[in-house]
């Protein structure tokens, strides 16, 4: 049985030693173990050094084939610099994204870019965002897929506007010369963006990028704009919405930030029951009034009713200091009690349902009253569970007055001050000042003021000028969200969400937003192409006039709407078609689309495949691209984006717009999955702010400042800096992380310089050694690199640059550094030089030192192509992106070898063990095992029972290795004695053997040899064997 057992072992490895380097499927592992491969090793004396000259050793040092290269192991300052703006021209990154657009591929990758605001300078989180989608997309063009990545940038909207105006503000210019001033900041910004992005190696054909002021962008945007009127998601209509006082336009939810620390002036106060509803009348109560609390005294004139919830109970209440009589809900009386600070003696209990016919005065405005009425908003968790409602100032309000046919005036204008609708005591007051402050006195003098407190909450803010917005109605453009959110639900459970956890994010943003007002009272934008009638203001809209409109835009940018006459932008054969009267009944609108739809348009412009019959549209539609570049996604890729990768705060921005005019459209999401990840942050994870002074620019990253704790990086380090980070969190950065950063690049120069040191002279393409002539350790390295290749790989395709980052530096720390690389010195160092063992482990190391470069390259491109160029093995002119991704061969994976290599680690594990903090090459090693797998195993490493120069004595790092079945039983009184076993599963555990062995690790009485400074020579002043042979060869 043992035989048999043997023989199976050596036949595999006489198998695979038939097998060429290309040849064979994937090997099915045949044996397993539980040991740890190995220990780290200091190589001490057993690796050669520079000696003297004179000395033993110098007399050699010439004869000792030492690393040599020109890689430097550290570039800094401007070498550093001028070397990677020297790579990007050298080796194409210019060019790079056109020739892979025009190469032949199987299957293309598209990563939709989300444009960024055309505002500002660049800034950490456009590098965050921006080297991430790079590392994926040069990931994916090395494995052979055609990359579609179009850059884009959203050029319109109030900021852009502001900015570019400055002081000057409005006043005094019309639409054209605001449009000119706003369109000149927007292309600056553009420029110094575009700037940073290519120097940074982001890849993309940087003369042909989209932007949304673009006629061609315009008019596939109103495209989208017209098919979702059609089908009547959008809508004209009169209702309250977010307003800005201070930029006078409505805002949309994605152009709010909350602010957490507002300070309200919150009041509670009383509407006297004119009318007591009939199901209390009998109750014989009088004097009641309806006790309301709100955090907004100003709307209060606009009240229109006091809302009830129908299921729950209230409560009659007398004040014990008073005897007021309040109505409030009953699990609200306790917290009033303490709130007024007295007794309330509940006179009577009703249901909600019970108020129904109630009439309350008004407060503030004589002889007016209003109703209670239900409502399904009405909450118990603060106030008095009675609501006043506004309904030109509350979107709940407005709906209670949908329900009820109540009046939705409007006392508040433009600028967010009273109107004379609210009376000459509060015109021209600013609402949410002077207007708040006269309300409440107004209150105070007729009695109903009982409380006013401070109340800090969250509150909505124009996230552009950072002021308080108000609600308030106007007629506004909309799109029924309502209508498309289950759609679009739908459309996301298809869609794959990194992390998974912001899936519920996006699931919550689409339940909030009930409409999305997408109308603005500016200049820069693209305008709504309606047209109104001057006498009634009915809109004129259809699929005519939209689609004339967008061929105007299409061929002369959207500027026309203001330049050419109303005649040519409603000729007479639309206005025929449309079957409306004269053109001189109609002017043109005056308000743009929200700058979300801009954006949330782009799939349509960029992404729409070519439809049967429409070529000529596709081709129009993408015309600002060159013929080579204009071809739209191929037809498997459904014409949606693989992947859609921006910050958090998109889950409500771009992805949301994105998906509702997608599934409006075509019912369908544009993206077949997200990533989302977080902001760049301080090293103390605060926000950073101008203000603060916190803020970190990437080009003093990349270049330095004046600060000398800000040295100049470069790009590489700041790519490094985003591929290492957790970024589905918040994203630190520093001079803690940069320097982490620099010093991780710096080690891997080190590592690089040492593979490319010990191949100098060596060419792959005639002097590599075929697999089954190479030492059993390097067949092993092959193994490891093949395991590293395939973690590595799913790394990137997980969107996981991190865990490519950890696994890179796990590989060269435990199985290069530590493990093969001290292994391997003396047999690079020391023998002949086309040697079979050293032309072996230069074949190794090549393809080593390929694979490291091509996994870091999607990383770190400048340091990739600047090691490429130290290469040997390819052609001058040869760049690493244009050669693919790493080549690791499944016949690497071989059985018994695995097993062969890993026994001998585990019983020199033992060893290690038995010797703390000495040098292994101080010591001749007997190993016993007993006779079965494992010692068939050691055999092939090591013919003959005792060996200086076995591949078993290489690993061991050792003297000798003497190989038996059992320990001598003359071992000297210091030999350190040591056992283990190793467990072996043979043909997938059919077969399995608990190997034992012993080793005796014995001092060993050779001489050191003054070249390779093993302990091998027969006496101080001569060479060991090896040594001999090679330096006879070399002469």
């Amino acid at each position: 049985m043992l035989l048999c057992r043997v023989s199976a072992v050596s036949q595999t490895l006489s198998r695979w030693g038939r097998r060429s380097h290309r040849g064979g499927g994937l090997l099915h592992r045949a044996l397993s173990f539980s040991s740890s491969r190995c220990q780290a090793v200091s190589p001490g004396e057993g690796s050669p050094q520079p000696a003297e000259t004179g000395s033993p050793q110098g007399l050699y040092r010439d004869t000792v084939l030492l690393p040599r290269t020109d890689f430097p192991m550290k570039l800094t300052g401007q070498k550093l610099l001028n070397r990677e703006l020297q790579i990007q021209q050298e080796c194409g990154f210019a060019d790079l994204y056109s020739w892979q657009r025009e190469r032949k591929a199987k299957k293309e990758f598209c990563l939709h870019d989300g444009p960024p605001y055309a505002n500002g300078d660049p800034h950490v989180g456009h590098a965050l965002n921006k080297i991430l989608k790079d590392i994926r997309n040069r990931f994916e063009m090395l494995r052979g897929r055609q990359v579609h990545y179009i850059p884009g940038w959203d050029c319109h909207g109030l900021p852009i506007e502001l900015k570019a105006l400055g002081e000057l503000g409005t006043s005094g210019l019309g639409p054209l010369e605001i449009r000119q001033k706003a369109r000149e900041f927007a292309e600056g910004a553009i420029a110094r963006q575009k700037a940073a992005f290519q120097r940074w190696g982001v890849m993309a054909d940087w003369d042909q990028c989209y932007y949304t002021y673009d006629g061609v962008y315009e008019a596939a945007q109103l495209k989208v704009f017209q098919e979702m009127h059609s089908k009547g998601f959008i809508y004209q209509d009169y209702k309250p919405v977010f307003w800005s006082p201070s930029t006078r336009t409505a805002l949309a939810e994605a152009e709010l930030e909350y602010n957490p620390k507002h300070v309200s002036r919150s009041i509670y106060t009383t509407f006297p029951l004119s009318t007591l509803p009939p199901g209390i009348a009998s109750e014989g109560l009088e004097s009641v009034s309806v006790l309301v609390w709100t955090t907004q005294p100003w709307t209060i004139p606009a009240n229109q009713a006091v809302c009830y919830m129908p299921n729950a109970k209230y409560s009659v209440v007398k004040r014990a200091d008073t005897s007021q009589l309040l109505l409030v809900a009953s699990e609200c009386s306790a917290s009033v009690a303490a709130l007024l600070d007295t007794e309330l003696e509940s006179v009577g209990t009703f249901t909600g349902s019970q108020l129904e016919g109630g009439i309350c005065k008004h407060p503030t405005i004589p002889d007016k009253e209003v109703p209670l009425l239900p409502a399904n908003h009405v909450t118990m968790a603060k106030g008095t569970g009675l609501v006043h409602t506004a309904p030109a100032h509350g979107m709940d309000d407005y709906s209670v007055a949908s329900q009820f046919k109540l009046s939705v005036e409007c006392m508040v204008d433009e600028d967010g001050k009273f109107t004379e609708l609210a009376g000459p005591e509060l015109q021209n007051l600013t609402v949410m000042t002077e207007g708040t402050d006269k309300v409440i006195t107004m209150l105070k003098e007729c009695g109903s003021l009982v409380k006013e407190e401070k109340c800090v909450h969250s509150y909505p803010y124009d996230w552009r000028t950072k002021e308080p917005v108000v609600i308030r109605p106007s007629k506004q453009w909309f799109i029924n969200t309502a209508s498309l959110k289950d759609k679009a639900k739908e459309a996301l459970q298809k869609v794959r969400v990194l992390p998974e956890s912001a899936r519920g994010s996006l699931l919550t943003m689409l339940d909030r937003r009930t409409y999305w007002c997408i109308s603005r009272q500016r200049s820069w934008g693209v305008p709504i192409p309606v047209f109104y009638h001057r006498e009634t203001g009915e809109p004129l809209i259809n699929k005519h006039t939209v689609t004339h409109i967008a061929q105007l835009f299409k061929e002369k940018g959207s500027d026309c709407w203001w330049e050419l006459p109303v005649e040519d932008l409603l000729p007479n054969e639309v206005l025929k078609k449309s079957k409306a009267g004269p053109v001189t009944d109609y002017v043109r609108g005056e308000d743009v689309l929200d700058i979300w739809f801009d954006s949330g348009a782009s799939w349509a412009a960029v992404l729409e495949e070519e439809s049967e019959g429409d070529s000529e549209e596709a081709e129009s539609r993408l015309s600002w691209l060159p013929a080579r570049l204009r071809k739209p996604l191929v037809p498997e890729s459904d014409s949606r984006a693989d992947v859609y990768v921006e910050g958090k705060d998109q889950i409500g921005g771009w992805f949301q717009s994105s998906l509702l005019t997608s599934v409006a459209v075509r019912n369908k999401a544009p993206y077949k999955a997200l990533v989302v990840h977080g902001f760049a942050v301080t090293e103390k994870g605060d926000k950073m702010s101008k203000s603060l002074g916190n803020v970190v620019d990437p080009d003093k990253v990349i270049n330095g400042g004046e600060d000398p704790s800000l040295p100049a990086y470069g790009a590489d380090v700041l790519r490094w800096w985003v591929a290492e980070s957790n970024v589905f969190s918040e994203v630190q950065i520093g001079p803690t992380a940069l320097n982490s950063a620099r010093d991780s690049i710096n080690k891997l120069r080190n590592t690089l310089k040492f593979l490319l040191g010990n191949l100098q002279g060596f060419d792959p393409r005639v002097q590599a050694v075929d697999p089954k002539e190479m030492h059993y350790i390097d067949q092993y390295m092959l193994h490891l690199l093949r395991e590293y290749s395939i973690k590595v790989t799913d790394a990137y395709t997980e969107f996981d640059a991190g865990r490519a980052t950890r696994v890179l530096q796990g590989f060269i720390a435990r199985e290069l550094s530590s493990f093969y690389f001290s292994i391997i010195k003396d047999r690079l160092y020391c023998d002949p030089e086309d040697s079979l063992g050293r032309r072996s482990c230069q074949t190794v190391l090549e393809e080593i030192l390929d694979g490291v470069t091509r996994s870091i390259a999607p990383i770190l491109p400048h340091l990739a192509e600047e090691a490429y160029l130290h290469a040997p093995g390819h052609d001058e002119g040869e760049t690493l992106f244009k050669s693919g991704w790493i080549k690791s061969s499944s016949v690497w994976r071989r059985p018994g070898l695995e097993e062969a290599v890993e026994g001998a680690c585990a019983i020199r594990d033992s060893f290690l063990s038995s010797i703390p903090g000495k040098n292994a090459a101080l010591y001749d090693l007997n190993i016993a095992v007993e006779p079965g797998l494992l010692f068939e195993l050691m055999e092939s490493l090591q013919e003959h029972p005792s060996s200086t120069s076995s591949q078993l004595a290489e690993l061991m790092m050792v003297a000798r290795v003497n190989l038996c079945s059992v320990l001598p039983r003359d071992l000297p009184s210091d030999a350190l004695l040591s056992s283990g076993t190793f467990l072996i599963n043979l043909e997938g555990g059919v077969i399995r053997e608990d190997s034992a062995y012993k080793i005796a690790a014995v001092p060993t009485s050779a001489a050191r040899c003054p070249r390779c400074r093993r302990y091998t020579a027969d006496s101080a002043d001569c060479l060991c064997p090896r040594c001999q042979s090679a330096v006879a060869q070399a002469h």
